[in-house]
C-alpha cells in the first residue's frame, strides 16, 4: 500500500491519505465487513458516517484514511450544505463529519438546522480554521467536536468513537483556543457561582459524557431529579447544548481538557 500526500485546497497542511488503487466500498457493501475487536477482545460498534466537504479530494482523502477501519462505514458523502441536509434525512449516519466553508449553506447553518430536525444527530467538524470565533459559534450551534484537518488519521479516529460514545471532543490547540476566550475575554458571562453543589456536581457528569442515568448512580438519586438538575443549568448558564457545557465545565476548570473518566 502507497502512502500519498494530498495537498489540502484550503491549507498548506497536508492531509494524510491511504490509497490503494481501488474505488471505496458503496455503504451497502462496507456495512457488511466484520467489526474490529477492541483490545479487551469485544467486538466494536459499527458506525456509520456522512462525510460533508465541497472538495472531492478531501472526501476520498477522508475516506481512504478510514477506510482500514472496519468499524467505521463512510454511508455517505456530500458537497454542499443542502446535499448534506438530504443525505443526513436520507441515511441517518451515526456521525456527520462537517465541514465549515461550503456552498449552498455552510457548516455552521447546516449544524444549527440539523440540531433542530434531528436532535440525534452527533455532528463533528473537520476544519482548518483555529480562530476563536469558529470554535465558539461551532460550540454554540451544537457540534460534539472540532478536528483540524492537519489532524493526523488516528486522531480522527478517536475524535470519532468518542463523540460515537457520547463525549466531546477537541483537538487540543482548539481546546485551548476556547480555553483562552474564557481566560482572556471580557468578565461577563454565565458564572460556576451561579449554580448550588449539587448542580455542579451533574455539570461535571454531563462534561464527562455521562448520560441522565449513569449521573443518576453515580450521585444516587433518580433519573428524573437528574433531568431537573439539567434543565435548571442550562437555564442559569444560558447553555444549552452538551457541547456548550463541556466548554464552560473545561474554562471554569471543574474537568480538565482531556479527562476521561472511562479510561
Amino acid at each position: 500500500m502507497n502512502t500519498t500526500l494530498l495537498p489540502h485546497p484550503k491549507s498548506s497542511a497536508p492531509l494524510l491519505a491511504r490509497h490503494n488503487g481501488t474505488k471505496p466500498l458503496p455503504a451497502t457493501a462496507a456495512r457488511k465487513v466484520m467489526p474490529e475487536t477492541s483490545s479487551t477482545g469485544s467486538m466494536k460498534t459499527q458506525i456509520s458516517l456522512l462525510l460533508v466537504d465541497d472538495h472531492p479530494i478531501v472526501r476520498r482523502g477522508i475516506g481512504s484514511c478510514l477506510a482500514k477501519h472496519p468499524n467505521l462505514c463512510v454511508a455517505g458523502e456530500a458537497g454542499d450544505g443542502q446535499e448534506a441536509l438530504r443525505k443526513a434525512r436520507e441515511l441517518l449516519p451515526d456521525i456527520i463529519l462537517m465541514d465549515m466553508d461550503m456552498p449552498n449553506m455552510d457548516g455552521l447553518a447546516v449544524t444549527q438546522a440539523l440540531r433542530k430536525e434531528l436532535p440525534k444527530a452527533k455532528i463533528l467538524i473537520l476544519s482548518m480554521h483555529r480562530h476563536t470565533d469558529y470554535v465558539i459559534r461551532t460550540l454554540q450551534c451544537g457540534a460534539m467536536g472540532y478536528v483540524l484537518k492537519d489532524a493526523s488519521p488516528e486522531e480522527l479516529v478517536q475524535a470519532i468513537e468518542t463523540v460515537h460514545g457520547g463525549q466531546s471532543y477537541f483537538s487540543p490547540e482548539v481546546a485551548r483556543v476556547a480555553l483562552n476566550q474564557f481566560v482572556h475575554g471580557p468578565a461577563e458571562g454565565p458564572n460556576s457561582m451561579n449554580l448550588t453543589n449539587r448542580e455542579r456536581e451533574v455539570l461535571i457528569c454531563i462534561a464527562e459524557g455521562l448520560s441522565n442515568k449513569e449521573i443518576a448512580v453515580r450521585l444516587g438519586v433518580g433519573v428524573r431529579t437528574v433531568e431537573t438538575h439539567r434543565e435548571r443549568i442550562m437555564r442559569k448558564l444560558n447553555i444549552h447544548s452538551v457541547a456548550g457545557l463541556t466548554k464552560f465545565a473545561i474554562a471554569k476548570g471543574l474537568i480538565s481538557l482531556r479527562e476521561d473518566p472511562r479510561t
